[in-house]
Formats: structure tokens, C-alpha cells, sequence
């Protein structure tokens, strides 16, 4: 008597695409007056999504949180949801929800590999006040 094979159910449909530049419906394309990465952090970005493997865009958004009261966070994503605002900037891809958009217009990140105070580092003008580690921010 055979064992019973289990089944592998398929794997999800990828997006509808909704225009010639190849975005999933309902994923905006934005510029870099919403978020700018610089070459430093473009290539870290790079090296972290090919080490990772969890997605070839980088997710930044903003939660309520930390000693300021909200923080960034960034993770990587196989690919934008409905209502992303994808940027391209510094060799990335860039996808913004947009709710944390409205906190992050001008940002810019940088990434320096020093020993000391190294790491991605925010530039944020819409940032009344940030915590000594970069970490969180009150507008």
C-alpha cells in the first residue's frame, strides 16, 4: 500500500499589471522628492536584499513608537501592495505606504559603514525632534 503524497497548493498569483511601466494595480510611481536614498545607502540596500532574500523592494514606513513617538522601519518586500508609492532612487526600489508618506516627503537616507554612529541614518525635515539614536521622531 503507497503512502498518501501530500499536496503543494500553488503558489499565489502574481499582481494584475496595471500600465506599461510594469507596477502592480494601484502602486503609484513617485519621485525623489518623497524619499532619496544616496549611492551608500542604494548599494547597502543591494547587498542586504541579495543576502536576505526576502525581496527585491525596501519597505520604509512609518509606526507609532520609540521615545519620540513615532520610528522608522524598513524591511524588505517581494513586491508593492495597492496604494504603494514606489520611488527609485540611489540603484533601489523604494515602496512607501501612503499614510507614512505624509511623514516622510523629503526624506533622505544615508548609510555609512563606520564603526562608530555607522548605519543607515534619516534626514528627515518634517522631523520636529528625533532621539539621539536616529531611531524616532515627533512632527
Amino acid at each position: 500500500m503507497e503512502a498518501a503524497v501530500p499536496t503543494v497548493p500553488p503558489p499565489p498569483a502574481a499582481p494584475a499589471l496595471s500600465s506599461p511601466n510594469g507596477l502592480p494595480q494601484g502602486v503609484r510611481e513617485g519621485n525623489e522628492q518623497l524619499v532619496q536614498l544616496t549611492a551608500a545607502a542604494g548599494a547597502k540596500v543591494a547587498t542586504l536584499s541579495a543576502r536576505e532574500g526576502q525581496g527585491e523592494f525596501l519597505r520604509v514606513a512609518i509606526t507609532g513608537g520609540g521615545c519620540n513617538g513615532l520610528s522608522y522601519k524598513m524591511k524588505f518586500a517581494p513586491t508593492p501592495k495597492r496604494g504603494d508609492i514606489l520611488v527609485r532612487t540611489g540603484g533601489a526600489r523604494v515602496i512607501v505606504d501612503s499614510k507614512s508618506a505624509l511623514y516622510l516627503k523629503g526624506t533622505h537616507l544615508d548609510y555609512s559603514d563606520a564603526m562608530v554612529a555607522g548605519g543607515f541614518k534619516f534626514s528627515n525635515p518634517n522631523a520636529k525632534a528625533s532621539c539621539s539614536c536616529g531611531e524616532s521622531f515627533s512632527v
